[in-house]
């Protein structure tokens, strides 16, 4: 149980999916697919849940309001991966379902775990800053390399006006 006081603590977000009518296969393909994106994925009694919260300093949830089952997705790296994986693997698969999660130490609805998912990743936003600083640069290379142009061929017509 510290264990999982100690991945609540650690988490930078988490999602709690109900996963009661997939298949032992499906589980286990979900399981993979949090791996690949470096999200822990946990299932544990509400009882075990609601004391790890406490023992985290997270007391406004009370897992025992939980609808079934409750499979718990951490975020160590990327608060989006959790929410995002388990959305992908949702319309795949009708069968699991996304009821809620924590982000930035509250409790978020389903709403805001579907918005979460539609959000790119940690390394697209960087590849993005990085495209849209670039840019800039860019553009003033290509002016530089137009003016240059430009000074090419009027040279190339002064010199072929007196060669004429």
């Amino acid at each position: 149980m510290v264990d999982l006081a100690q991945k609540i603590k650690a988490s930078k977000s988490m999602v709690f999916v109900n996963f009661d009518k997939l298949k032992v296969k499906e589980v286990e393909e979900l399981r993979k697919k949090y791996r690949q994106q470096n999200v822990d994925y946990m299932v544990a009694k509400k009882t075990l849940l609601k004391i790890a919260f406490k023992e985290a300093g997270i007391s406004d949830i009370d897992p025992k309001t939980f609808d079934k089952s409750v499979g718990t997705a951490f975020g160590n790296v990327d608060e989006v991966a959790p929410a995002r994986v388990t959305q992908e693997f949702a319309k795949l698969h009708g069968d699991l379902f996304a009821f809620g999660g924590i982000l930035e130490g509250k409790f978020v609805g389903r709403d805001k775990i579907i918005e979460l998912a539609t959000l790119p990743s940690k390394e697209q936003l960087l590849g993005m800053v990085v495209g849209s600083i670039k840019a800039p640069v860019s553009g003033f290379v290509n002016v530089l390399g137009g003016s240059l142009r430009s000074l090419l061929y009027a040279l190339n017509a002064v010199k072929d006006s007196k060669n004429n």
